[in-house]
């Protein structure tokens, strides 16, 4: 799986697929471990080269990768036995790369799970510093490290349960401040469907009211398309660019896979518009730790020329005094307020009734920014 993410797959996409097979114990684990590595990357790092007198780039990959879950497990986790993680990483780079078994196991041999003194934030947060940087400029440093600190821990299960329907059985759960979003104290069953707290907090922005028409212009896998469906609208349309994702959409409504930055094909005007766009997702470390080290300062202008686009298409089809809500799992100025701001400057029939923040380590859940804005 860590192989995998090193070639640019997302982590929560290679344990699905890899571990299908798998008991459902060993899944557990090896996504425990993976996650872990890719939260705790740097501090992992820091004590390899620490351990080993050698930088991790001078490295054979896969002897990196077997010292990052090695390490992860001797120090990180409670019940794996010492000698299973060593010998387990001894004996995977010995059949990957035999010339580094013997650093492998004087490395291993030197772990201990003493408190370590680390050399800077970006090190004891394990994030980019150019990333917390960027957090503090925009947040304070307060925020920033909180926003690094919640990035570190594993995010609880939340579920949808509508008003008036009630927890399936053997389900045990509790009520949070936003309606219908329960905390899962229980274990997640199959076939599921998780729905973070920070996700389902957005849809009430939309202020739905019966019999109103609805566009949701990014909507797979459908998790808010069905939140907002709980509101007995009068017309209600899901798109998506992806018409494997927007399978994943319960049937419950029209769906039609378009490009919703290109020209949309509809004739009427709609009174709510959610524009929920694809963005660099970095409210979403917790969950998708790998982005961290994946995401570049040059992406921004590669989002936003795209988010600008959408929330225009979607504006030209909101009906009078009308409500579009933009919204972004990211933290990022340039995907949020600049998006907000270049669409509000070309469109003086546009105005904007408020913005909402959600911040990991201050909020429960995943990071958003939403803007709700109002056509005159």
């Amino acid at each position: 799986m860590l192989e995998a993410v090193s070639n640019d797959a997302y982590a929560s996409d290679s344990l699905r697929n890899l571990s299908k097979k798998a008991p459902a114990r060993d899944a557990g684990l090896a996504g425990q471990i993976v996650f872990g590595c890719l939260r705790y990357q740097s501090q992992l790092d820091y004590l390899i080269e620490m351990y080993s007198g050698r930088k991790t780039q001078t490295l054979d990959p896969a002897v990196l990768l077997a010292l990052r879950t090695a390490i992860f497990q001797l120090r990180y986790l409670e019940r794996i036995p010492a000698y299973a993680a060593v010998h387990d990483s001894v004996e995977l780079v010995k059949r990957r790369k035999r010339a580094a078994t013997g650093l492998t196991n004087a490395v291993l041999r030197k772990v201990t799970r003493a408190e370590a003194s680390w050399p800077d934030a970006a090190t004891e947060l394990s994030c980019p510093a150019w990333l917390l940087d960027r957090w503090e400029r925009h947040f304070g440093s307060s925020a920033a490290r909180a926003i690094a600190s919640a990035a570190l821990l594993e995010p609880p299960p939340y579920i949808r349960v509508p008003a008036g329907a009630t927890l399936p059985e053997g389900v045990e759960a509790e009520p949070t401040g936003v309606p219908g979003c329960y905390r899962l104290k229980s274990e997640v069953l199959p076939g599921m469907r998780l729905h973070d707290i920070g996700s389902q907090s957005i849809v009430p922005l939309l202020d739905l009211q019966p019999g109103l028409s609805y566009l949701d212009l990014c909507s797979a896998p459908g998790n808010k398309t069905m939140q907002a469906l709980e509101t007995p609208l009068g017309l209600a349309v899901a798109c998506d660019i992806a018409f494997k994702r927007l399978r994943e959409v319960p049937p419950v409504c029209p769906r039609v896979v378009l490009d919703a930055s290109e020209p949309l094909p509809f004739s009427t005007s709609f009174d709510r518009i959610f524009v929920d766009a694809p963005c660099s997702g970095t409210g979403t470390l917790a969950r998708n730790p790998e982005i961290k080290w994946r995401v570049r300062d040059t992406d921004w202008a590669r989002f936003a020329a795209k988010q600008v686009r959408l929330a225009e298409n979607a504006a030209r089809l909101l009906a009078p005094g009308g409500k579009l809500v933009y919204a972004t799992c990211s933290l990022e100025q340039e995907e949020n307020e600049d998006v907000v701001r270049a669409v509000l400057s070309a469109h003086p029939e546009l105005r904007l009734d408020r913005e909402v923040w959600r911040l990991p380590g201050r909020d429960e859940g995943d990071g958003f920014y939403a803007a709700i804005i109002i056509r005159n």
